[in-house]
């Protein structure tokens, strides 16, 4: 999955750069507005490149991610079910 984002992200800017050059050293040549477009639309593609490497798919699961708190994690263990507490922390807690 990274590696996919991080070519997608590479073409994106690599997009971005090839229409500013482009658009200043030849477009403008021709057609002033063109190649002013041409900057409009390359200067959009920056935003969307950092959305694009940025985005999570579904099978990453950052959020799983252990916060270094003990208690706190298996709280939210026992929350999203992937661990039972266990009895032993149960029969303590009686005594």
């Amino acid at each position: 999955m990274y590696a996919r984002r991080r070519h997608a992200y590479f073409a994106l800017m690599g997009t971005c750069i090839t229409l500013f050059v482009l658009a200043w050293a030849v477009v403008r040549l021709w057609s002033v507005p063109a190649a002013v477009a041409m900057c409009l639309v390359a200067m959009v593609i920056p935003p969307v490149a950092a959305i694009v490497a940025n985005r999570r798919g579904p099978d990453d699961r950052w959020w799983d991610d252990p916060s270094g708190d003990p208690q706190s994690d298996a709280w939210w263990d026992e929350l999203d079910g992937k661990k039972r507490p266990r009895d032993d922390h149960r029969r303590d807690n009686r005594s």
